[in-house]
């Protein structure tokens, strides 16, 4: 039975936009190889995903996009804010991913950065591109089911 400190994840930032940019098809969990002012600036949640994206080279994940500012008190030793980061993932996770990112329209981005019993996971997302009328449609169901619920508390 696993307790309550190892089940919650604390998030440190969330891309909320990308479910209004992108219909999210299926979600990964990855590590993220880090610097040691990464993680204390990460501590304080200085960090931005939402500009980010992933891609797949020579069988292994990168994560671009993400700016993780400076730590103050890391002086010289400090990290660059807008660097390239590895993700770790599995092979087989990676050679699926891979046949799926070659295909037509689908992309990973960055959907969280939490963290998970004492590391820095991210959450990526296989995703397309809405159209302009998929972003109306899902704003008009949004709104039909808040009419409804507003409705039903009456």
């Amino acid at each position: 039975m696993a307790d309550a400190r190892t089940s919650a994840h604390k998030f440190i930032a969330q891309n909320r936009k990308a479910t209004h940019d992108f219909m999210i098809h299926e979600r990964y969990e990855a590590g993220v190889a880090l610097v040691g002012s990464e993680v204390k600036s990460l501590r304080d949640a200085k960090v931005t995903i939402a500009d980010g994206w992933a891609e797949i080279r020579k069988g292994e994940v990168w994560l671009h996009g993400i700016q993780i500012n400076e730590y103050p008190q890391a002086n010289r030793d400090n990290h660059q804010v807008d660097r390239v980061r590895k993700l770790l993932l599995h092979k087989a996770e990676i050679a699926k991913l891979g046949a799926k990112t070659r295909e037509r329209g689908f992309t990973l981005i960055p959907l969280a950065l939490y963290w998970k019993e004492g590391r820095v996971k991210v959450e990526l997302g296989l995703a397309t591109h809405k159209k302009q009328y998929d972003k109306r449609a899902a704003k008009r169901a949004a709104d039909d089911q808040r009419e409804i619920d507003r409705a039903a508390k009456r």
